[in-house]
């Protein structure tokens, strides 16, 4: 993110007089200087009342933000207790839990941020950010939680996930909400749609819709909600789209009457679609992409019921992923790969209802994350740390985010049903 400069001297000169420290001796120019805390700690921060217009929203935007990320304790309803127009009482916050304090003032076009390390009383970063004029448009919040990713970085050393978006389906439309769950907003008509899914880049989205000739792939681009169909497909039923990492294909399951299989085409041209499996008759589908691009995870019922395999793009060396088990009982379904490669989480059967389990690339251990009403559909969050899934827990089919270290569980979604979740990559490149 480029650092601009505010304008306003008076912000510059109340802030430097409080952290007292000069404006001058900021920057980090990319290099992290985070704080130093024992591994699997959760450092204390304070994010301090926000000079400015729209200072309270953006606080509260801020602070919500970094607690979501499950890497710090957000201290709240601190006040300014502690800061003066001369410096900083790092003593008293240190007391009050804090290993590192968050300043701000919103100028008219940026946010200006110190964070300081209370254990060495001294600031550790000082940024500008970029943000629109109009204070609470869903592009001001979105800057905001752009903002919250790089202080998050600059504390712990791993980028945040405010500045993400989440697909799902609710009454066969396409939604999409930002990772705090505000901003929500239908994408596509009324017309049957299901199962989202990301371009890398995230200016485009695939789905699914029934027409009159079948289940056809949608194309959509964001910038100007301009569609089109996936060309060079076979007739029939076509679901289950995913984009490759690199955004070149779309891969997808299509069925006819001798089984289904899941097909390649390019998203942007009208080339015939190739062939990647060859069930005999079985189902496979619901595809997921290894970070490389190399491998697909599916679902897969050649075993004689719903399993997980994995396979080559090019549909060779397919192999078992989760333990074979005999029995009618066992169903496991809905993979998604975690983008750091190291596991693949999917839904279980267990007890007659679905829950959401993981497993591990390494060294094939599964590892049950829910037990609470229903659970399923999981998709990663870009951190591979969260996941998003559809729960019946509260009595409605909503989205949930869960946090695999700590267990943590929050409600994304509110209203009526929402299922099929797909959580984008970070949308604002990091510096």
């Amino acid at each position: 993110m480029r650092i601009l400069g505010i304008r306003t001297a008076a912000a510059l000169v109340l802030l430097s007089a409080a952290a007292g420290t000069t404006y001058a001796q900021d920057s980090t120019k990319g290099v992290h200087i985070g704080l130093q805390y024992s591994p699997g700690t959760r450092p204390g921060v304070v994010v301090l009342p926000m000079l400015g217009v729209g200072g309270d929203s953006a606080q509260a935007i801020i602070q919500r933000d970094l607690d979501y990320g499950d890497r710090l304790t957000t201290i709240q309803n601190v006040g300014n207790v502690g800061v003066t127009t001369a410096n900083v009482n790092y003593a008293l916050f240190a007391k009050l839990g804090a290993a590192a304090i968050v300043q701000g003032f919103l100028g008219p076009t940026a946010l200006h941020v110190l964070v300081h390390d209370v254990r060495g009383q001294k600031i550790l970063v000082t940024r500008d950010f970029a943000v629109p004029a109009t204070v609470g448009t869903p592009e001001w919040r979105f800057a905001l939680h752009a903002a919250s990713d790089e202080i998050e970085k600059s504390i712990t050393g791993t980028r945040g996930i405010a500045a993400t978006r989440v697909l799902f389906v609710r009454d066969g439309q396409i939604y999409v909400c930002d990772a705090d769950g505000y901003d929500v907003k239908a994408l596509s008509p009324k017309e049957g749609a299901m199962s989202p899914a990301w371009h890398p880049s995230g200016r485009y989205i695939a789905y699914s819709v029934f027409t009159k000739a079948g289940t056809e792939i949608v194309i959509q681009d964001l910038t100007n909600g301009g569609t089109r169909h996936l060309v060079g497909t076979p007739g029939g039923l076509n679901s289950a789209p995913v984009f490759t990492p690199d955004g070149k294909w779309v891969v997808y399951a299509h069925g006819d009457e001798v089984g289904t299989d899941l097909f390649a085409a390019n998203p942007f041209s009208n080339d015939a679609a190739r062939r990647i499996t060859v069930g005999h008759g079985t189902d496979n589908t619901q595809p997921t992409f290894s970070p490389d691009g190399q491998q697909i995870a599916f679902t897969s019922g050649r075993s004689g019921h719903p399993e997980i395999y994995i396979t080559d793009f090019d549909g060779t060396n397919a192999e078992l992923l989760t333990p074979f088990e005999f029995g009618g009982e066992f169903y496991r379904e809905g993979p998604d790969w975690s983008p750091d490669g190291r596991s693949v989480a999917f839904g279980s059967w267990i007890g007659g209802i679905f829950q959401v389990e993981t497993i591990s690339l390494r060294d094939r251990s599964v590892k049950q994350l829910t037990s609470e009403g229903r659970n399923e559909d999981p998709s990663y969050a870009p951190d591979s740390r969260h996941l998003v899934f559809t729960s019946s827990r509260s009595g409605v089919h909503e989205l949930w985010v869960l946090d695999v270290e700590s267990g943590r569980v929050r409600q994304l979604t509110f209203g009526s049903e929402a299922r099929l979740a797909a959580w984008s990559r970070a949308l604002v490149p990091s510096p």
